[in-house]
Formats: C-alpha cells, sequence, structure tokens
C-alpha cells in the first residue's frame, strides 16, 4: 500500500525555530515548505505588524485561518505555522488530520534572545500584549503551551539542539511513523 505524503506542520511560540527548520527539512525529503507568516504577508501585501495596525488581530487571524486552511491541502509540504496558527481549534484539527504536528519547544530565556536578536522581528511582528519582551513570552506560553502539546505528535525540546539535530529529530520520527513515504 503506497500512502500519499501529507503535511508536516511546525508548531511552536515565535523564535523557536520553526521558519528555520521548515527549509531544512523539506530538503531532506524532498519537499516543500512554506512559512505561514510570510504567505500571510504576501497574500496581504503588507507585514503583520501593519495588518494588525491597520485592520486588527481579528483580520490577521482570519488571513491566518485561510492561509492554513489552504496550505493543509496540500500534500509533501513542510508548514511552519506562525506561533498563534494552532490556537483556532478548526485550524488545529486539520494540521493533525493533515498529517504529523511538531512542536518545536524553547524556554523562555532561548525564546527572548532569539526574537531580541532579530532585527526584522519589531517590523514585521508586533506585540499581542502591551508590555513585549519577556513578561509577553511568559504570558502568552502559559496559554499556549497545554495547546501545542495536546497538538503535537511529536516534541523536540530545541534549547541545545543545533537546526540539523532538530531536523535529525523530526526524521527519523517521521521514519518509524511513516515509513512508507521513504520507502517510494
Amino acid at each position: 500500500m503506497n500512502e500519499t505524503p501529507g503535511v508536516i506542520t511546525l508548531i511552536g511560540y515565535r523564535g523557536s525555530g520553526k521558519s528555520s527548520i521548515a527549509p531544512l527539512l523539506a530538503t531532506r525529503l524532498g519537499w516543500t515548505s512554506v512559512d505561514a507568516d510570510a504567505e500571510i504577508e504576501r497574500r496581504a501585501e503588507r507585514s503583520i505588524s501593519q495588518i494588525f495596525e491597520l485592520e486588527g488581530e481579528s483580520t490577521f487571524r482570519e488571513l491566518e485561518r485561510q492561509v492554513m486552511r489552504d496550505l493543509l491541502k496540500s500534500s509533501a509540504i513542510i508548514v511552519a505555522a506562525g506561533g498563534g496558527a494552532a490556537i483556532n481549534d478548526e485550524t488545529r484539527a486539520e494540521m493533525k488530520a493533515a498529517g504529523e504536528v511538531v512542536y518545536l519547544s524553547a524556554t523562555v530565556d532561548v525564546l527572548a534572545g532569539r526574537i531580541a536578536g532579530d532585527e526584522s522581528s519589531p517590523d514585521r511582528r508586533p506585540n499581542l500584549t502591551g508590555t513585549g519582551g519577556r513578561v509577553e513570552i511568559v504570558r502568552m506560553l502559559s496559554l499556549r503551551e497545554p495547546i501545542y502539546r495536546q497538538a503535537a505528535s511529536l516534541t523536540v525540546d530545541v534549547d541545545e539542539l543545533s537546526p540539523d539535530q532538530i531536523a535529525d529529530r523530526i526524521e527519523m520520527f517521521l521514519r518509524k511513523r511513516r515509513a512508507v513515504w521513504f520507502n517510494a
């Protein structure tokens, strides 16, 4: 029986490495990768920060929902989902139905350091609370982490791992779960 490859969705908080790991893993598998936030920005013809500022978070979440719905209908694709995509119940169910969901888990310290070190982050990604920074990460993770863990078929703690080591762990998991994809 030859099963068609589905979608592998990478979830986690901003700065967890989803956008870096998706193309690396896609290259290894011979699949394609898409950064859902970049696709939202492409369709909207503006940054996520501009969408939040001009149209509000609810409009952004509607755009995010549509982009995820479209991407999750694909096959042989790695989707780097936005940090909040998994909070939508329908999107989360579609992620799980489309294939494997991998949660890239990182500590607050690692996330704060990566976000602070990303020069494009302030222009492209809005603060989700009035505080921003470490306080925001703690608050948002307390809300999102249980959702990420519930949605995930695999959780990878990324703090001490290189991108190649993260991709190795995901690939090993996929080979065990979906060996038919690799034997076609």
